[in-house]
């Protein structure tokens, strides 16, 4: 990779995803933010949108129309699901790689999509060329691929929790439970009744029981690991908090497992993963906050005969933003940890 800059585009600047996008980026030696894009603010400085980046980045929003009249490097889709596939078809040709971070590519077929996420697909053809971007996993993949699907924020921490006793096909058929809870922020910036401060605050309520979208994304993911199918008991909640998500896995092992055995496992499996920190006690969402750490505790509960897993990440960051620039970075030959080295925010 040569010195020069990468020309980044990111389309959809008024959620969250895409002003942390914007926040990373800024600070990332090797990229030029050429363009922001929303269609209801163009014209308007970015920092009008996002206070925080006053006299940082003024940069004045622009039409995604804008961004086929631009040679560009990197294209980073921060819109809706259903509406990330048209532009992935109208830009496929452009030579901009696509870092996509809505649901639109995660998933194996138009059919599985189409199924969970209750929404025609407009282009199919991404399928078959679009690679899961979850770097612990898939690095070689991602570094030779045109469109990276960014994964979700729960399927994040979900399959990390797990990955490792998938991947050596010691998982019993049917056995694992995610109990998953979530910051408001994974709601989007929309505001709704579900995440108005009345029902919010001081409360914690399960939601998508039985048929969240991300249980299949998980399903899929930890299945192709062991080479098999499986299936995956989730049920998320909402937490009265402004981002975060802490994952509780428990699952039924095939054979003797004791926790020196199921610690070493993990710690194989992750030596060479840097932002996967292994802990010796159970994390909390303020650990992670802020950076692209996925912090996780295996623990081999002997009297249930159960391994129980706890994983916390910042949903935005290693759930969304910084896995985007984690993927950008594999992409573009650039060092593997450009721009993520944030430690974590606390209190």
């Amino acid at each position: 990779m040569s010195n020069q800059k990468l020309k980044v585009a990111i389309v959809g600047a008024s959620g969250f995803t895409g002003s942390e996008l914007a926040r990373l980026l800024l600070n990332h030696e090797g990229v030029s933010i050429e363009m922001i894009t929303s269609e209801s603010h163009v014209g308007k400085p970015f920092s009008d949108l996002h206070p925080q980046f006053f006299t940082r980045l003024d940069i004045p929003l622009v039409s995604a129309e804008e961004v086929s009249k631009k040679k560009l490097d990197v294209i980073f889709l921060a819109l809706p699901h259903g509406v990330s596939m048209d532009f992935v078809s109208k830009w496929k040709d452009s030579g901009a790689k696509i870092i996509d971070l809505s649901g639109d590519f995660r998933l194996s077929t138009k059919e599985v999509y189409e199924e969970w996420y209750n929404k025609k697909h407009s282009y199919p053809e991404g399928f078959a060329t679009a690679v899961y971007g979850l770097p612990e996993l898939f690095a070689d993949k991602i570094k030779s691929a045109n469109l990276v699907a960014n994964p979700g924020c729960f399927p994040t921490a979900s399959i990390l929790s797990m990955a490792p006793l998938f991947a050596k096909q010691l998982v019993e058929d049917k056995s694992l439970i995610i109990d998953a809870k979530s910051g408001l922020t994974g709601a989007g910036i929309k505001a709704s009744a579900t995440t108005h401060f009345s029902n919010v605050n001081e409360n914690f309520k399960a939601y998508g029981i039985a048929g969240h979208r991300h249980t299949i994304e998980i399903e899929e993911q930890l299945g192709a690991l062991a080479g098999d199918q499986t299936t995956v008991q989730f049920t998320p909640h909402l937490l009265p908090v402004d981002r975060g998500i802490l994952v509780t896995a428990y699952a039924k092992i095939k054979g003797e497992m004791n926790q020196e055995k199921l610690t070493k496992i993990y710690r194989d499996f992750y030596q060479d993963k840097p932002f996967v920190r292994l802990r010796n006690e159970a994390p909390g969402i303020k650990d992670v906050r802020g950076s692209h750490f996925c912090d996780v505790f295996p623990v081999w509960d002997a009297r249930t005969e159960r391994v129980i897993v706890i994983s916390a990440i910042d949903n935005l960051l290693k759930g969304a933003a910084s896995q985007a620039v984690h993927n950008m970075n594999l992409m573009f030959g650039l060092k593997e940890s450009e721009g993520l080295n944030q430690v974590p925010l606390k209190p």
